[in-house]
């Protein structure tokens, strides 16, 4: 296939890999050392000119006297690391497997007619191994992870406010958990916040407490969430689904650092950390007029940005053995590994509900399984309907288009009725100030409502 896709010859090929690329002890090779590399092989020039390639990382493989090489490109010029190298050490037993099966015990699957390989499928299961790729429980090594970590050892032994960035299913409130965990106020109170969640009546309640009276139904005094996390941090989650008024109280809490209940005569100072997380983009957000400036700088002082699971499907290997060892301990299931075939797979895709939703399949498919090896994954209907692995970017929807279209559709079935029996909200199950609320921040016209 790749001899076709770049135009060389048989003739020129044998010729060619007579110069095979045998460079023990040196794994990666990057921008300028890659280019030199390729200079020296043709047959890598040839795939590198016609791939685009900037980049290669080797893994050496001994057999007996023998030395096989596998090749990892990439069309970046400085993507590879150390980091890399250990996660492709980790998988060296399933290559010699590999190399055992294709090319030692290949006389098996030969005919001894045409000495053709028949194409029979090989299953190379991943064994589970110890929990030794996670950074105080957050699994993954991949260099963007890698890189958020470093921004969490620094951040998180200091006061400062702290903002999480990333899609739905990224793992926002691991990390607000981790840097609690990792600082000085490890000792007091987490708490945190659904923002989202919260009904637009409620959330000055929710957030700040209310004095018993304080308005029809407060029966008792309730203490707010920032009063529950004095001494310790408060994790807004979700902080872009805040109402502009509920965004002003918020405002003077961070700059008074003080509360008030509702229906109360007297502030109470709090010391209190502020970590919060997003899946929107807060500067289109204040450029439309939805989030205050002013809040925006306030919250944006120590951002992290936490990459989707599609950028670093180096990681998915990890993420799936820590998966299988979680549910096969919480579940009757007896899987302990997964086919190559099936990981393969599993990196092909591209997760628009990131580690939720392949956490999700891993535990579906396990309780499918029979044995112990994850021999198949049945992936989303989108993965099936696509033609290709690589169309999936063309075709994805974020997850706030995702939303606003099934707002949209139940909107239209309910003939645009929001409130009461019948309606959206009751359909949707939210509270119908929230279902207004998503509304607004979504775009939907007022000719889809009444």
């Amino acid at each position: 296939m790749a001899m076709k896709e770049t135009g060389v010859s048989l003739r020129d090929f044998k010729t060619w890999n007579t110069q095979a690329i045998v460079l023990k002890g040196k794994s990666i090779y990057n921008g300028y050392d890659f280019r030199k590399l390729r200079m020296e092989n043709l047959w890598l020039q040839s795939l590198s000119d016609r791939y685009q390639l900037e980049s290669v990382l080797i893994l050496d493989i001994e057999k007996g006297n023998e030395t096989f090489q596998f090749f990892f490109f990439n069309q970046l010029s400085d993507l590879f690391s150390k980091v890399h190298s250990g996660i492709i050490n980790q998988f060296k037993k399933v290559f010699e497997l590999m190399i055992e099966k294709l090319i030692y015990e290949k006389d098996k699957y030969t005919s001894p007619v045409n000495s053709v390989v028949e194409k029979k499928p090989v299953s190379l299961p991943v064994s589970i191994t110890d929990e030794q790729n996670d950074f105080n429980g957050i699994v993954g090594k991949s260099a963007l992870l890698q890189h958020a970590f470093k921004k969490i050892d620094l951040v998180a032994q200091d006061e400062t406010s702290v903002l999480i960035l990333g899609e739905s299913g990224t793992g926002k409130e691991r990390i607000a958990h981790t840097i609690h965990k990792l600082s000085p106020r490890k000792n007091k109170p987490l708490v945190t916040v659904n923002c989202g969640a919260l009904p637009l009546t409620l959330i000055e309640s929710e957030l700040f407490g209310h004095e018993k009276g304080a308005f029809t139904g407060a029966n008792d005094k309730r203490i707010g969430k920032f009063e529950q996390a004095d001494g310790g941090t408060i994790f807004l989650d979700e902080i872009g689904e805040l109402s502009l008024e509920a965004q002003v109280k918020l405002l003077r809490v961070l700059q008074e650092k003080e509360i008030e209940r509702l229906g109360g005569n007297h502030t109470k100072k709090i010391n209190v950390r502020i970590i919060t997380a997003t899946n929107r983009n807060l500067e289109k957000e204040v450029s439309e007029g939805r989030f205050r400036l002013d809040l925006y700088y306030r919250l944006n002082v120590f951002p992290i940005e936490l990459p989707a699971l599609r950028q670093r499907k180096e990681d998915i290997p990890l993420l799936v053995n820590h998966f299988i060892q979680k549910f096969n301990k919480n579940t009757s299931s007896k899987v302990t590994g997964i086919s190559n075939e099936a990981l393969l797979k599993l990196q092909h895709f591209n997760w628009p509900g990131n580690i939720r939703e392949l956490e999700h399949l891993i535990e579906r498919t396990m309780l499918l399984t029979e044995g112990n090896t994850i021999e198949n994954i049945e992936l989303p209907d989108l993965y099936s309907q696509l033609k290709h692995p690589s169309d999936v970017n063309s075709t994805m929807m974020t997850m706030e288009e995702m939303e606003r279209e099934h707002i949209l559709n139940v909107l239209k079935m309910c003939n645009g009725k929001i409130f009461g029996a019948g309606g959206a909200a009751e359909i949707l199950k939210i509270p119908s100030t929230t279902l207004n609320s998503k509304i607004k921040k979504l775009g939907i016209k007022l000719q889809f409502t009444k």
